[in-house]
């Protein structure tokens, strides 16, 4: 038989799928629109807002797979399954998927993957928020390329992630899953997964487009109001240099409505911005049951049909994660003439495109990956990527106070252990890990990893030491964990859906805290020995009722499977601790939300009574040695508005152990045609020093990074005087550096600058 053009790898991706289009009838067309999510209509806790009511029970899959299938919603993470088994299974159901339908089109395969592979005994790393904090986006493209072989070694093909909401409130339930309350740093972190994982030969998809996290009073699903400066130069950035620099071929709808708009049907966002604007060529795919929601949440459509023809026109190619309004629905609404099948073609292509780059329309194409057809074992949590997740976990936790020399601990200390957090694995596991997320369905079912504990990972860690449980006060020194256990829609006190009226700590932590450290207010006095407070959360709590009370503080974010360890380590002085906030730390529950990206009448002033300056701000971390910043300069004082500038400085270990400073440039822009924030991140760089070495860093600084919006859809560079700032935190300025930027007011568009280099030469 002659081979199609749609069958020939040697041809291009979106010919070929413009060949096989032209074959399709409207019927198969809309199947590759649509998904189904097999073993989610069970008795157990929802996973996906509304997942009970809406997921259709019993479906006709003998009826529904002759037209083909678009996608598989979560092979392995609905439920527990052994991988190597679950691979198999996955490989007999594409075969006869590919079997049922005339042309043997394959489903496309995606999964979870935020904190690691959403699936039992899968690795479970750090949530986001503690890559943020490693302020190491190539660590992080690192781990996600072990991420995204492991999903290609059991036969996915798309992974949920990353996510780039930047934290406005951090109140907010999933505050844990974004990067922090920075762009810049959201943008490069995330940009450094989506290259790992899209290195894998797996589809980044980016969410949530856009502004989820902004939502009023950080609930979750609630709307948005958000002016256009605000959506465009704080929440929009992350997701440009995603597709730019990181190559995302995909991007997921937002819940939320933007000023009464539903991502899910707001055309200017999902097709005059994503596409026309910013060029993305791949798939729009739906929240879970984001189209539906168009009808029954927004109330901007009065049926299913016309809630898919909404989204499917505004440029939702995809609806996951079941087949609903883009099945029948859509197809009724497209033979009554109330959608063109031009715009159902249009989608289509999309996804046959991307089903062509996968290799999923090849003619040698097996269901089988190499591990199944060649008998091996499957290990999903092999050394290789614990040993990824052992060092962002490391590298993520910051240590905040440090006041008396209790840390490191002495080999031989007696030490005595306590708080909930103290022996309880659940303390290193964000929401989208398969423990917390599908495990707590089934209690008699083991993690499936090994998750040490921070008690049994102090007793490994210092062998020699006396440990005990408990506030023993003839101890010389008293660690407590303290923190979140993460879970969804109100299963928790930090996850999807579990979103914090104040920024207590929750469930009466603090009152323990009082108890350790002396009483409820700042005059309070601790007898006994010190105590080292240990916080394991999915956001920052308020802190001020014992600052300057504790003998040290140490922050991790839900440092996954080797954060026991990790945290163990910085407590014995095995780690000198690198982590920086990536988001700051409140003095008081109710003195936040307010992020660090604050104008001049954000800041603390005497126009009101409260303060909201944080306890601990942005950028923020401590070690155990020390650094000298000299030389601050400038290349030159003055250039152009579409000039450039490299700003320099030494930094030199002082102390007597290895250590890593991170150096952070913020921009100050004293004098804009728009309210600024004082202080924005725009570049930073990680440096490892040994004792007395000094290594020269150097930022090339492009005019593009000082752009602003100063009306919808216009962003410039004004002339005039800047400074760019070299800071250990947005809080902790070493050295200001004046750069003019002379010449006319320059617009620039989506082909600007992103990023500012950076070059760390050792001396």
């Amino acid at each position: 038989m002659e081979q199609q053009t749609w069958q020939d790898p040697s041809r291009p991706a979106a010919e070929r799928a413009a060949d096989l289009l032209g074959r399709l009838t409207l019927e198969e067309k809309l199947a590759q629109l649509s998904s189904i999510w097999p073993g989610s209509d069970g008795d157990g806790e929802d996973v996906a807002p509304l997942q009970g009511l809406l997921t259709e029970p019993d479906m006709d899959l003998d009826a529904l797979l002759p037209h083909g299938l678009g996608q598989l919603t979560r092979p392995f993470g609905t439920a527990p399954v052994e991988p190597a088994e679950r691979a198999r299974s996955l490989a007999a159901e594409q075969r006869r998927i590919a079997a049922a339908n005339r042309h043997g089109i394959p489903a496309l395969a995606h999964e979870e993957c935020l904190t690691g592979f959403t699936a039992w005994q899968a690795t479970v790393l750090p949530t986001p928020l503690a890559w943020g904090a490693t302020f190491d986006p190539d660590l992080v493209e690192e781990a996600a390329g072990l991420i995204g072989a492991s999903l290609r070694e059991v036969g996915i093909h798309q992974g949920l992630s990353p996510v780039l909401d930047v934290v406005r409130d951090p109140r907010w339930g999933r505050t844990e899953e974004t990067i922090g309350e920075d762009p810049y740093l959201v943008a490069t972190i995330a940009t450094g997964y989506v290259r790992g994982l899209e290195s894998a030969g797996v589809v980044a998809t980016l969410k949530h487009f856009a502004g989820y996290a902004s939502s009023r009073g950080a609930r979750n699903h609630a709307p948005v109001a958000m002016g256009p400066r605000e959506l465009a130069d704080v929440v929009l950035p992350p997701f440009e240099m995603g597709l730019r620099e990181g190559g995302a071929r995909s991007v997921m709808a937002s819940y939320v409505d933007l000023d009464g708009v539903p991502s899910h049907g707001d055309t200017w966002l999902l097709t005059q911005l994503l596409r026309e604007e910013w060029g993305f060529t791949g798939t729009v795919v739906s929240d879970y049951f984001g189209v539906t929601f168009l009808e029954t949440s927004h109330g901007v459509a009065g049926s299913p049909a016309e809630a898919a023809v909404r989204a499917l026109t505004a440029g939702v190619d995809v609806e996951l994660p079941a087949v609903r309004a883009y099945g029948i629905p859509l197809l009724k609404a497209v033979r009554s003439g109330d959608v063109p099948e031009a715009v159902v073609d249009r989608s289509v292509l999309r996804v046959l495109t991307q089903k062509a780059e996968l290799g999923l329309l090849d003619p040698d194409w097996t269901p089988e990956p190499p591990a199944v057809r060649e008998g091996r074992p499957i290990d999903l949590d092999p050394p290789v990527l614990r040993d990824a997740a052992r060092r962002l976990a490391e590298e993520s936790v910051v240590l905040l106070e440090h006041r008396t020399g209790a840390l490191p601990l002495a080999p031989r200390a007696r030490i005595a252990v306590t708080g909930p957090f103290a022996d309880e694995a659940a303390a290193m596991l964000g929401c989208y890990s398969f423990p917390r997320h599908v495990g707590l369905e089934y209690p008699e079912l083991p993690l499936g990893v090994a998750v040490p504990t921070l008690l049994e990972s102090l007793r490994a860690e210092l062998p020699d030491a006396e440990i005990t449980t408990g506030a023993d006060r003839d101890a010389d020194v008293i660690v407590v964990a303290v923190g979140d256990r993460s879970g969804l829609f109100g299963r928790g006190t930090s996850g999807e859906g579990c979103d914090a009226a104040d920024l207590e700590l929750p469930g009466g932590q603090g009152a323990l805290l009082d108890e350790l450290l002396g009483g409820a207010d700042e005059s309070g006095t601790a007898d006994g020995p010190p105590v080292v407070l240990v916080l394991f959360t999915g956001r920052p709590y308020a802190l001020g009722r014992w600052a300057g009370r504790a003998a040290a503080i140490v922050q991790a974010f839900f440092p996954g499977e080797e954060g026991g360890p990790a945290v163990a380590g910085v407590l014995s002085g095995r780690v000198n601790p690198s982590g920086r906030l990536p988001v700051g730390v409140p003095a008081h529950p109710g003195g936040q939300p307010a992020g660090y990206l604050a104008p001049p009448l954000g800041q603390v002033g005497d126009q009101s009574s409260i303060d909201p300056t944080p306890l601990y701000p942005f950028g923020h971390g401590l070690s155990y040695t020390s650094f000298e910043w000299t030389g601050a300069r400038l290349s030159t004082t003055a250039t152009g508005t579409d000039g450039t500038a490299d700003a320099e400085v030494t930094v030199t270990n002082t102390g007597d152990r290895a250590g890593t400073e991170v150096v952070q440039l913020y921009l100050h822009d004293p004098v804009a045609a728009v309210v600024r924030p004082v202080n924005r991140l725009i570049g930073y760089a990680r440096v490892d020093l040994a004792p007395g070495a000094a290594a020269r860093v150097r930022f090339a600084f492009h005019a593009d990074l000082a752009a602003y919006t100063v009306a919808p859809g216009r962003r410039v560079t004004d002339p005039g005087t800047l400074e760019l700032r070299l800071a250990a935190s947005s809080g902790d300025i070493r050295h200001a550096l004046p750069l003019t930027l002379t010449g006319p007011e320059r617009t620039v568009g989506h082909d600007r600058r992103l990023r500012c280099p950076a070059e760390v030469t050792p001396l």
